[in-house]
């Protein structure tokens, strides 16, 4: 089986973003990137995933750093994704502190996102990266006050359910057997 390894340039003219992912890895990450927030978030997505990321990420606004760094983590996720088999669907629950928050995600070609993040931005960072991965994916809220602490429950929770998800099986788990476009 070939190597579930990735990486992705972006450049536009707001952005210049390359990302590495190991999707067989241990988590560890070498990130830097002009918002230190969404860093640690970055950060926090490989650990609990066991995700290997190495990112260099620079942007003239936090919208479209956050939004592209999500849309080149999608499309190395994507790229590095093989059709080997996997367990494909997980659900994780986090609680950190104030809150509580579970994450349901489907590893199909069928991108779909539903979130309760408090915050705009890292909605739209859990869209851009189910979109550009191409995962269904639903961030559940079931506590919480402190929004730093919900939006790293979410990461926390979507990193251990894609852990969960991406386990490699003997079978294909589906009843359509692999999807086949001619």
């Amino acid at each position: 089986m070939a190597d579930r390894i990735a990486k992705i340039e972006r450049k536009t003219r707001e952005t210049d973003i390359t990302v590495e992912l190991n999707l067989d890895g241990t988590g560890s990450f070498d990130v830097e990137c002009d918002i230190q927030f969404l860093k640690h978030m970055v950060e926090t997505f490989a650990r609990y995933s066991n995700i290997d990321i190495r990112m260099r990420a620079t942007g003239d606004n936090d919208h479209h750093l956050i939004e592209d760094v999500a849309i080149s983590i999608g499309k190395a996720f994507a790229k590095a994704f093989d059709d080997s088999p996997i367990e494909r669907m997980a659900t994780a629950t986090v609680v950190m502190d104030d809150a509580m928050v579970m994450t349901s995600l489907d590893i199909v070609d069928r991108p779909y996102c539903e979130t309760d993040i408090p915050d705009p931005l890292y909605q739209h960072f859990m869209r851009s990266f189910a979109m550009s991965a191409g995962i269904t994916l639903h961030i559940l809220q079931f506590r919480g006050f402190d929004e730093h602490h919900i939006i790293e429950a979410s990461f926390k929770s979507m990193g251990k359910a894609l852990c969960a998800a991406l386990v490699k099986r003997d079978t294909e788990l589906s009843t359509k057997d692999k999807v086949k476009v001619n």
